[in-house]
């Protein structure tokens, strides 16, 4: 149902002041945001519409409910850190141990690899390859056997490898005890 069909009460009052509050969040908050910053006014307003109703000044009062909105708009938009897109995946970074931009690319790329992998695997490995817990301390702040890290990590170490062109099966080592590799 549309706000402006109602005959009486809140929304009737709205969208008499809609034209001329529109006009003023252009000025307040710019012509992209102006709508967003009407609508917001409308959401906070709607919440105690006794207030607006019962206003000896109602314009007054919902321009002031403008301003705040197009004021927290505005501050929620300076907190915020546009970044460039990323690279396209297969793009490599040529990293050089001082440069800035490819090390953001060199981030990006770990990123995207870690995307791509079950959320129980790259658990494992942020915990324990980038923050620096054992296995045991890994297991225990996911609630799972320690063995199930380590297979979670040893299979995503292995899907890594393999995505970044390396050897993907297990790594062989010897048995201490019997000189067999396993």
């Amino acid at each position: 149902m549309d706000a402006c069909t109602g005959d009486e009460g809140f929304d009737a009052l709205f969208c008499g002041l809609l034209p001329r509050l529109y006009r003023r969040a252009v000025l307040l908050a710019g012509e992209g945001s102006a709508e967003d910053a009407v609508h917001e006014t409308y959401l906070k307003l709607a919440r105690r519409p006794d207030r607006l109703l019962g206003h000896p000044e109602p314009y007054a009062y919902a321009f002031r409910a403008l301003v705040s909105v197009a004021r927290d708009m505005w501050r929620a938009r300076s907190r915020q850190v546009l970044l460039p897109e990323p690279p396209e995946p297969g793009e490599r970074a040529q990293s050089a141990a001082g440069d800035p931009i490819a090390r953001r690319e060199a981030e990006w790329e770990a990123v995207r690899m870690l995307g791509s992998l079950p959320a129980k695997q790259a658990a494992a490995v942020l915990l324990v390859d980038l923050d620096g817990y054992t296995i045991d301390q890994a297991a225990e702040i996911l609630g799972v056997h320690r063995g199930t890290v380590s297979r979670s990590r040893e299979r995503a170490l292995a899907r890594l490898r393999a995505g970044l062109g390396g050897p993907a099966g297990r790594f062989r080592r010897r048995d201490r005890h019997e000189g067999v590799t396993r």
